[in-house]
């Protein structure tokens, strides 16, 4: 654990991709309006991704998965990021003293990881708290929804959008995509391209590959 100031930063997606079929019985019909898990934006602060975030406390921490390394952060008792430990730009800057003061919310985050890295839905997240632009935000709230085991395009989600009064392009969901701060729990990896391709993953196409047939496998 450490103690420290967060700084963000922007991570690109990559491209690539190649076919994944969406598993059957999935249910999209979703209501926009739903409460989610997410708690959006920290307090109001840092909600416009171009600007630096900086807070007087948060907490890292390493998880071992099975596919690398997770860099979990906290801010008080909410999770708001996590990261490979591989990535090209892990969007964190860690620069403070170590502190054994784990928050609870680790905890549950922890037991959520395990579950799912076993094969099983985790079913309710932990306290997360995802910090960017209110379209970010919108199209966040949209991925949490996605079912464990399912799939949804980025033409999907701008659709649901469209259906909400925002009319948005695919390309400008796939910019929020790829701006997630909390992988695996806001499951962006279930978000695939046209013709059901599996594209964009900053942790890697293989990594979204496999997380989507660890589901897929399971559910």
């Amino acid at each position: 654990m450490f103690f420290g100031r967060l700084y963000d930063i922007i991570i690109p997606e990559e491209a690539g991709g190649d076919p994944h079929r969406r598993t059957a019985g999935c249910d999209m019909d979703f209501d926009l309006n739903m409460n989610t898990d997410m708690d959006l934006g920290v307090a109001g602060v840092g909600r416009d991704m171009g600007m630096n975030i900086e807070v007087d406390m948060f907490y890292t921490a390493k998880y071992s998965s099975p596919l690398g390394e997770l860099i979990l952060v906290f801010l008080g008792e909410a999770l708001t990021g996590v990261w490979f430990s591989d990535e090209d730009k892990v969007p964190f800057v860690v620069d403070g003293p170590v502190t054994d003061e784990a928050p609870y919310v680790y905890e549950k985050t922890v037991k959520w990881l395990d579950t799912y890295f076993s094969g099983r839905n985790p079913g309710k997240l932990p306290a997360v708290s995802a910090i960017g632009s209110v379209f970010s935000e919108n199209v966040w709230k949209i991925v949490q929804k996605i079912p464990y085991g399912c799939t949804m395009t980025y033409g999907e989600i701008a659709g649901k959008m469209s259906e909400n009064g925002q009319n948005v392009s695919p390309r400008a969901v796939g910019g929020a995509v790829s701006r997630n701060p909390i992988k695996i729990l806001i499951p962006c990896h279930r978000v695939i391209g046209a013709e059901e391709a599996v594209t964009g993953y900053a942790a890697g196409i293989e990594r979204k590959r496999k997380l989507l047939d660890l589901e897929k496998t399971n559910s």
